[in-house]
């Protein structure tokens, strides 16, 4: 077997897989286009591109009770968006799943308006009592990522992954 270099895209496609993630939905995201394209051509995950994160989770919860394991790929500036869902639906039901972010805001952010919501992503999790990650390389990510069902499933919870500028300068993706 060859020993290749993951790059970023792929290693997170990867946990996705190995964690058996088979239903997920998406809002647009420049850094999680080429994850939305390997998302897509997989026949053996259900994606929906979705216009808002909050729909996006109200459609996980349902494929969580038809026996789905869902996932949401976004923004981290949609977690804003996401919090009543968040808390009204999927906290007080019970009901897992993954969000995987493109972690906006951080150190070597070029878009001064990202920053913001950047600072206040790790808090907004913390007021919600959700578990979260933040990944800093390929292999650390597909690793994290591919524990991350297990974890939600067990606990009955959502779990964060906050994939940095840095992560995805890391992976030459």
């Amino acid at each position: 077997m060859e020993n290749k270099t993951l790059n970023s895209s792929q290693a997170v496609y990867e946990g996705i897989k190995n964690a058996g993630i088979n239903f997920i939905v998406s809002v647009p995201c420049v850094n999680l286009q080429k994850l939305f394209d390997l998302v897509d051509e997989d026949e053996e995950i259900t994606y929906f591109p979705v216009t808002r994160e909050e729909e996006g989770i109200g459609i996980l919860a349902g494929a969580y009770l038809a026996g789905k394991r869902p996932c949401i790929l976004m923004q981290n500036s949609g977690l804003g968006n996401s919090v009543n869902a968040l808390a009204s639906l999927c906290q007080l039901y019970q009901i897992p799943l993954i969000m995987i972010m493109s972690h906006r805001g951080t150190k070597g952010e070029p878009i001064i308006g990202q920053v913001p919501m950047g600072k206040a992503t790790p808090k907004i999790l913390e007021s919600l009592n959700i578990p979260y990650f933040k990944p800093e390389t390929p292999k650390n990510a597909k690793e994290i990522i591919s524990k991350s069902w297990e974890k939600a499933e067990k606990e009955k919870t959502q779990i964060g992954i906050l994939l940095e500028i840095s992560y995805w300068k890391s992976g030459d993706d």
